[in-house]
């Protein structure tokens, strides 16, 4: 009488799936929160940041330019063109500066989100899918902060 064997064949230890599990591993060891949080407090920065030079000429100068983009195709409700202007420029080099620097990292993260909350609604709702960039870019630093390599850290106050 054959009688079929019944024992349990272990996981392979070789292949592509204990493979991918090591470059996993790895990549979970190299990609920390602190090379996240520079490269996203970097990356959101300079895209703020350039915008706000548009803005300006020199030294935040508000140009002609901008007063009239923001009475022509931004025209934002309840705010007057010339202010809205000034707030923009003003916010897009501010809060970037403070990402670059991971100081208040988690505040600059909220302004330019509400920020990028107010071009969405307002501006641009057909550009959903960068705003929804940014926005995942800046929900990561508000919840975790500008990690090791930031002001916020050294000063003790994330």
């Amino acid at each position: 009488m054959n009688h079929a064997s019944t024992t349990t064949i272990a996981p392979s230890t070789t292949g592509l799936r204990a493979t991918w599990t090591i470059v996993a591993n790895g990549l979970q060891r190299l990609i920390t929160h602190d090379v996240l949080a520079i490269a996203s407090r970097l990356g959101i920065a300079a895209i703020f940041f350039m915008s706000g030079r548009t803005k300006v000429d020199g030294f935040l100068h508000i140009t002609d330019g901008a007063y009239e983009l923001f009475r022509t195709e931004y025209k934002l409700p309840l705010v007057p063109p010339e202010i809205a202007a000034h707030l923009a420029a003003y916010s897009e080099h501010l809060f970037p500066v403070l990402l670059v620097l991971g100081l208040c990292t988690r505040l600059s993260a909220l302004a330019l989100l509400g920020m990028t909350l107010v071009i969405e609604i307002f501006v641009y709702p057909d550009a959903w899918p960068t705003h929804l960039s940014w926005a995942a870019i800046l929900l990561y630093l508000a919840g975790r902060g500008g990690g090791t390599f930031s002001l916020d850290r050294l000063l003790k106050i994330d």
